[in-house]
């Protein structure tokens, strides 16, 4: 049974930083997707980025050039670092893991920015 565990939300000022770390246990497999996802109130859960085991990452559009995604082979963890946040960053951010057709998600990690 896989299970992944974020952590690292909080809550930051606009403009401050955060990095998301998420660790995965059970059958990892070498090939494989990981990402961070976000859902914020009222609103349907949006990719955030997606990294795979050997690849380019895929940013949305309204982070890139502030966050970069990032991933440990050998930890089988992956990170999401966070710069310039801004108020529209809140949410409850989702870290997921996408191998041999199966989809995991972790419980998820609030991120709170305040003016």
């Amino acid at each position: 049974q896989v299970q992944l565990v974020e952590s690292g939300g909080g809550l930051v000022q606009a403009g401050g930083s955060l990095r998301l770390s998420c660790a995965p246990s059970g059958v990892i497999f070498s090939i494989n997707v990981m990402g961070w996802y976000r859902q914020a109130p009222g609103k349907q859960r949006e990719l955030v980025a997606t990294i795979p085991s050997s690849g380019i990452a895929n940013y949305a559009d309204s982070v890139k050039g502030r966050f970069t995604i990032s991933r440990d082979n050998v930890k089988k963890m992956v990170y999401l670092q966070m710069n310039s946040l801004k108020l529209e960053d809140t949410a409850v951010y989702y870290c997921n893991l996408w191998q041999r057709q199966n989809n995991y998600w972790g419980q998820g990690t609030q991120v709170t920015v305040s003016s």
